[in-house]
C-alpha cells in the first residue's frame, strides 16, 4: 500500500509539472529520491524542454584559453591547479593568446574561453611578478585588456571563467565580455567542513558564490552557472543548490545557462578513489534540473560520458556548452572534445537540429536590455543571424 501512495504522488507531481504548475521543493526531494520512476521523470523533462525551449540543440565553437593556472584554492578532486615549480605551469604572454584566438578564427570558433586558476597573485610571488611584467596588477585586470585585445584583433568573443569575483572585477568584465562563468557546484555548506571536497578552497564556499552570483545579477550580466554532481552532497542537497540558482535568477533574470557536471575522478587526487555519480543519479539530476527551471538552458559537457551522451538529450538539455576544434579541455584533459561533426549527428538522430550560438545566448541580445554593451552588440552583429545564433557563413 506505501509503495502503492507513494508512486501516486510522483504521478501527480509530474502531472503537475507538464501542466506548467511550478514544483516545490519538497515534491523534488521526493523525485530525487525516488527508485522505481526514472523514466517518467525523465520523460517529463524531455516534453518540459520542447514545450519551453523550442528550437535547435545548441553548441558553442571556442578556444580554451589556459591564462593561468595557479590557484589560491585546493580542491580534493582537481587536477587543473598547478605549482610555480610544475612544468605544467601556464603564465600566458599576450603573443601567446593571440595566437590561439587567431587559430580560432581560422577554424570558425566565436568565442573565446578565458579560464584562470582563483586570485593566484593572492598566494604566489610569482603570479604576482608575471603581472607586474605585463604593467597589470591583478588578474582580472589582465583579462581585461587581453579580452579587448581578442575583440579588436579575430572578432572572437570573451567569455571569462575566474573562479569568485568581486562586483568591482565583474564590472570592468563586463566592458569587453559578452559573459562570464562561475560554477556554484554546490550550495551544501557542509562540504566545507573537515575531510570534505572543498575545505582548502575558500572561494568555492557557497556564500562567496551565491553573493557572485547576486552581484552578477544587479550588474545584469549573462552568468553560466552550475552543479558540480557527485562530490558528496546528499540528493536532498543537489535540489537545494537547485532551487538557490533558481531563486536568484528570479530576482535578476541573468542566468543564461545552468551546467549539470558529472564528477570524473582523478587518479591522483584525494577523491581519485571515490566513485562517479550513477549513470541513474546523475540522469535524474539533469532531469529535475530541468523540471525546476523549465525556461533555462541546461548542457551537459559531452567529453565526460563519450559513450553515452546522447541520452541526456531524453533528460531535457537544449545545449552542449563549449566544443573547441583547437584546443583541449585543461580541466578535464584526460577526455578529449568529441569532434562538432559527432555531436551533430548524435543530436540530430534524435530529431533536433544541431546549432552553433554565441558565448551569449540569444535571448541576452535583444536591443536596450542592458546585458551587453552597445560596443560588444557590434561584434556579436557581424558573426550572428536574426535568431540570435552563429550566421551559418560564418561557418563555412
Amino acid at each position: 500500500m506505501l509503495a502503492t501512495i507513494k508512486y501516486s504522488s510522483i504521478h501527480e507531481i509530474l502531472e503537475k509539472c507538464l501542466e506548467g504548475k511550478r514544483i516545490l521543493k519538497e515534491e523534488a526531494y521526493i523525485l530525487i529520491n525516488s527508485v522505481d520512476c526514472l523514466d517518467g521523470i525523465v520523460d517529463t523533462a524531455r516534453k518540459m524542454r520542447d514545450t519551453n525551449k523550442i528550437g535547435p540543440i545548441t553548441y558553442s565553437r571556442k578556444v580554451f584559453i589556459n591564462l593561468v593556472n595557479l590557484c589560491r584554492d585546493t580542491c580534493s578532486y582537481c587536477t587543473y591547479k598547478k605549482e610555480p615549480n610544475d612544468t605544467s605551469k601556464t603564465m600566458m604572454t599576450p603573443e601567446q593568446v593571440l595566437a590561439i584566438a587567431e587559430a580560432g578564427r581560422r577554424f570558425h570558433c566565436t568565442e573565446a574561453l578565458f579560464v584562470t586558476g582563483e586570485k593566484p597573485e593572492q598566494k604566489y610571488l610569482e603570479a604576482k611578478a608575471w603581472l607586474k611584467s605585463v604593467r597589470c596588477s591583478s588578474t582580472v585586470e589582465y583579462i581585461n585588456e587581453l579580452s579587448e585585445m581578442v575583440l579588436k584583433k579575430t572578432g572572437l568573443l570573451p567569455h571569462t571563467n575566474a573562479g569568485s569575483l568581486t562586483k568591482k572585477d565583474m564590472s570592468l568584465l563586463k566592458e569587453t565580455n559578452v559573459s562570464l562563468g562561475m560554477m556554484l557546484e554546490s550550495s551544501s555548506q557542509r562540504l566545507t567542513e573537515k575531510g570534505m571536497p572543498h575545505e582548502k578552497a575558500p572561494s568555492k564556499n557557497p556564500k562567496v558564490r551565491m553573493k557572485a552570483l547576486e552581484d552578477a545579477g544587479r550588474l545584469r550580466i549573462p552568468l553560466t552557472t552550475g552543479l558540480l554532481i557527485g562530490i558528496g552532497e546528499s540528493p536532498e542537497e543537489l535540489v537545494d543548490s537547485l532551487f538557490t540558482i533558481k531563486e536568484i535568477n528570479q530576482k535578476y533574470g541573468h542566468i543564461q545557462e545552468i551546467i549539470m557536471q558529472n564528477f570524473a575522478p582523478k587518479p591522483e587526487t584525494w577523491m581519485g578513489k571515490f566513485s562517479p555519480p550513477t549513470y541513474d543519479y546523475f540522469i535524474k539530476s539533469i532531469a529535475i534540473a530541468r523540471i525546476v527551471m523549465p525556461e533555462v538552458n541546461i548542457q551537459v559537457p559531452p567529453n565526460l560520458t563519450p559513450n553515452f551522451f546522447g541520452k541526456y538529450l531524453d533528460a531535457g538539455i537544449n545545449d552542449w556548452g563549449g566544443i573547441s576544434p583547437v584546443t583541449i579541455d585543461y580541466v578535464n584533459p584526460e577526455f578529449p572534445w568529441p569532434s562538432i561533426e559527432s555531436v551533430k549527428e548524435v543530436t540530430e538522430n534524435r530529431g533536433y537540429k544541431f546549432r552553433a550560438r554565441l558565448p551569449v545566448y540569444p535571448e541576452f541580445i535583444e536591443k536596450d536590455n542592458g546585458f551587453i554593451k552597445e560596443r560588444l552588440k557590434n561584434y556579436v552583429k557581424l558573426i550572428s543571424d536574426e535568431s540570435g545564433l552563429v550566421h551559418e557563413d560564418y561557418l563555412n
